[in-house]
């Protein structure tokens, strides 16, 4: 019995060994999340410093029930306008719904999302990155969390894991925005008078961006979003996997829309459904794409242009082939960028695919196919097609 029992204590000390093994500690958690929070800083202006600290309190560090069964790092509860996956868990009541995500990345994409799409933190992008203590400050004061201590929590968190260091390695390429322009639920704004929930209660404002009226432009349907739409909510709401959806409308990645126009839910079409399109002041050779409901590369294709080209109002851009007579005047460009001369690239330090296919107005897909690219791996001095 003596034999018996201490085996029974060995074997339970090894047990809670491993369990004790298998959590992570707050410096494995910044480890593994660091460079998701900083490119999310780079695409959204959130401080990664803040970021990291949310995620470390929401998750306990990673080792919530909640974030190992969903992903949710943030705590987003599903609402009733998410129409993606979620979980069941117990907080404010029994049962809640918690939104589920297939990869930490994806929380953390949301919670970007989250926070720049809402009006009632539109006051912290106004901020210096910098400014950590401000920023903490400032999402108690919007509503993010009814804990009076947790702004303290929070920068107590980015002192004690130096987590500052993470928002200064990308503080000059965070990009600047007019909070001004972002819109919320009118019956949700923050007053005086009203003490907001935490955030995982508040509603993800950036749904009521999107357009929820289907439409068809050239037989192929889309829906028309406002200016500071996200991508992601217009995805989620129409049922459709956002890389799908990047595709059919020629985007090399999602983000907010930085001016209203058509996103399409399905192939767009080969040809217009007129002969040509007179440009407006203003508008670019995509915009006209959009508007028409056209694949952009074959419109460039008709008109015998690049992409990059800057049309002058009132010159017709033909959304047919073979239809432009003989005797038609040229194309009227504004400027001819030197980049657009060449067909062929030479990858450049630091240059990705991305910024490749931004140089050149072409999309991230054109430059794998042409070139036979399996992966988005790039080599220094490599040459590559960049026009079909």
């Amino acid at each position: 019995m003596k034999k018996l029992f201490i085996v029974s204590i060995l074997f339970l000390s090894s047990a809670i060994g491993f369990a004790q093994d298998n959590m992570l500690t707050p410096v494995q958690y910044i480890e593994m999340y660091k460079d998701i929070a900083i490119r999310e800083m780079k695409r959204m202006g959130v401080p990664a410093a803040i970021t990291l600290a949310q995620g470390l309190l929401e998750t306990e560090s990673g080792n919530s029930p909640l974030v190992k069964k969903s992903n949710n790092h943030f705590g987003i509860k599903c609402k009733s306008n998410w129409t993606a996956g979620g979980v069941t868990h117990d907080d404010d009541a029994i049962g809640e719904c918690f939104r589920l995500y297939k990869t930490a990345e994806e929380s953390y994409r949301d919670h970007s999302n989250f926070l720049r799409g809402s009006e009632r933190y539109g006051f912290l992008f106004k901020l210096d990155v910098r400014d950590y203590k401000g920023w903490a400050n400032g999402l108690k004061k919007a509503g993010y969390a009814t804990n009076p201590k947790y702004p303290l929590i929070l920068i107590k968190h980015i002192e004690q894991y130096n987590l500052q260091q993470y928002t200064l390695v990308a503080a000059d390429e965070a990009p600047k925005f007019d909070a001004g322009k972002y819109q919320d639920d009118v019956e949700e704004k923050v007053t005086e008078e009203k003490n907001l929930p935490e955030e995982k209660n508040a509603d993800d404002a950036s749904m009521l961006d999107a357009s929820d009226k289907v439409i068809e432009v050239n037989g192929s349907k889309c829906v028309y979003a406002g200016k500071g739409t996200s991508l992601l909510v217009v995805a989620t709401k129409n049922n459709i996997a956002l890389s799908k959806m990047l595709g059919f409308n020629e985007l090399a990645e999602d983000g907010l829309l930085t001016k209203n126009q058509n996103i399409f839910l399905e192939m767009k079409s080969k040809t217009g459904d007129k002969d040509f399109y007179e440009a407006k002041a203003g508008e670019s050779l995509y915009d006209i794409a959009q508007k028409n409901g056209i694949q952009l590369q074959y419109m460039l294709d008709y008109n015998k242009l690049w992409g990059n080209e800057q049309i002058k109002a009132g010159t017709k851009i033909y959304l047919k082939p073979n239809i432009i007579p003989a005797n038609e005047v040229a194309i009227k460009v504004i400027n001819t960028p030197e980049a657009v001369i060449a067909k062929t690239h030479v990858v450049q330090p630091k240059e990705g695919l991305y910024s490749i296919s931004k140089k050149y107005n072409i999309t991230v897909q054109q430059i794998k196919e042409w070139n036979k690219l399996q992966t988005d791996s790039l080599s220094i001095g490599q040459e590559l097609i960049i026009s079909n």
